[in-house]
């Protein structure tokens, strides 16, 4: 089965990139001051404050050079520990934030979301991956925090839709008349783990490949209508 790459970044075009070669490093400051010293003229020597500052130069450059490095050498620590902890997901449940959605049977399939606030009216409009309308369904009234709805995988007019990728967007009103803002989610086990040409790891879920950062919770596969609730506290504190 295809695997979709969910939330891809645009890497940015060559041409758009400064070339380094222009840039002046370590060794050629250093050359170019032993060669001033070399031709400079024996009757006005440069003065030993003015070299004092060069050398003061150099030294500053020494320094951003090495600490350039250990940054880039934690980076990638840190880069390697995130990955192998990545490894560590796979056959467990994964919440992202996302409104795909993939339907490969005649299963019902679970559309979640977390709600800001009580709502008293629940709408969940379907399209396929064309961006067409297939259905509404009618949740009716839910109160805040993470909640799902079934979709048994039907248009509006009670036929079977073909399998693939369908989209999906929550809709929810308070008993003032207000919107609650809704936000969505993908959900499913971790069936795999890949990796980008920057080395940033993407889990597979649902046949879906979601990046990391896009990832806000991860549970027991076999714990899932649990922590599907216990989850709640992690909306409210961080509602985006």
């Amino acid at each position: 089965m295809a695997i979709t790459a969910i939330n891809a970044n645009t890497i940015p075009s060559s041409e758009n990139t400064q070339s380094t070669t222009d840039v002046l490093g370590k060794d050629d400051f250093l050359q170019l001051l032993v060669a001033q010293l070399q031709n400079q003229d024996p009757l006005k020597p440069m003065e030993s404050t003015e070299f004092t500052a060069q050398l003061a130069q150099f030294s500053s450059l020494e320094q951003l050079y090495n600490v350039n490095d250990n940054l880039n050498g934690l980076g990638a620590n840190q880069l390697a520990m995130n990955n192998t902890q990545t490894i560590s997901m796979l056959g467990k449940s994964a919440w992202a934030y996302g409104n795909i959605i993939q339907k490969s049977d005649t299963s019902d399939i679970d559309i979640h979301f977390g709600l800001s606030g009580n709502a008293v009216e629940t709408v969940v409009n379907i399209f396929n991956a064309q961006g067409d309308f297939v259905k509404t369904i009618s949740a009716g009234a839910m109160e805040a925090g993470d909640r799902f709805v079934a979709w048994d995988g039907t248009d509006s007019e009670g036929r079977l839709v073909s399998d693939g990728l369908y989209q999906f967007e929550v809709l929810a009103g308070d008993a003032e008349g207000g919107a609650v803002s809704a936000e969505t989610f993908i959900v499913g086990a971790v069936t795999g783990v890949t990796f980008d040409d920057n080395g940033v790891a993407h889990l597979l879920i649902n046949d879906m490949s979601i990046p990391m950062n896009s990832v806000v919770h991860v549970a027991e596969t076999e714990n899932i209508a649990e922590t599907g609730a216990s989850i709640l506290t992690y909306f409210t504190e961080n509602w985006r």
